[in-house]
């Protein structure tokens, strides 16, 4: 995996609580729960960050980088690509406005326009 590669959300979310869920902008009170590494990788998919740096981040949560953290990471986000979650970019990428924040931080009526006007397929 080519951890220079930017790596960015396709799906809107939802952080409460501390837990990331996926969310239904055409009903923003209906959500899926995501595992918690799923969850955290997807919050902070914002098309501006590196794999890399998101390793070097990850291995900072903890007082000693844990033994296997770069092959976690790299399942989640092979499983995350997969499911269409998640894209790589070789360059940054700026997020539409009803990708860009969690649900609870959007102007509902506003993101679902743009998804129209985008053509966005909402997953």
């Amino acid at each position: 995996m080519d951890k220079s590669q930017y790596f960015y959300r396709t799906v809107v979310f939802t952080r409460k609580a501390g837990i990331v869920a996926l969310a239904d902008i055409n009903n923003p009170q209906e959500s899926t729960k995501l595992e918690e590494w799923f969850g955290v990788v997807i919050s902070l998919a914002d098309g501006k960050h590196t794999l890399q740096e998101l390793i070097d981040f990850m291995a900072k949560q903890y007082p000693q980088k844990p033994e296997r953290l770069d092959d976690t990471l790299e399942s989640v986000i092979e499983r995350l690509l997969e499911g269409n979650m998640l894209k790589l970019s070789d360059t940054a990428v700026e997020l539409p406005y009803y990708l860009a924040a969690p649900i609870e931080q959007l102007d509902i009526e506003k993101a679902q326009k743009l998804i129209k006007e985008d053509g966005y397929s909402v997953h």
